[in-house]
């Protein structure tokens, strides 16, 4: 069985697709970025990563899922030099339920404010 669904209190996706799916026990997070549901985004790069977070913990939260069930995770950073930056919050969401995790600089997100 396969739910698809759009999380009340997050931003309104970018394209064609839902925030989160659940197919029987596995469950799929569409990137989550620092855009505010209010459409506003922060000016820097922690800020936006706290907001990414919240988003990502709000559609685990509503497929029944928490952040020690992640097994994988893929940031992606317009400047790879600011991860030093987000360890911190990522070592608090995740504490000792660490994830496999991929980091990739790129040189645009979806809107060229978010970092």
């Amino acid at each position: 069985m396969i739910e698809r669904h759009m999380v009340p209190g997050q931003a309104k996706p970018y394209s064609h697709y839902c925030h989160v799916v659940r197919a029987d026990r596995h469950v799929w997070v569409s990137g989550c970025v620092g855009l505010k549901d209010d459409g506003s985004i922060p000016d820097t790069t922690v800020e936006q990563f706290r907001v990414a977070l919240a988003s990502i913990d709000a559609c685990l939260r509503h497929a029944g899922a928490q952040a020690k069930h992640v097994v994988k995770v893929t940031i992606f950073m317009t400047q790879i030099s600011e991860r030093p930056l987000i360890n911190p919050l990522r070592i608090e969401y995740f504490g000792d339920n660490r994830p496999a995790s991929t980091l990739v600089e790129v040189s645009q997100l979806v809107d060229p404010r978010l970092r």
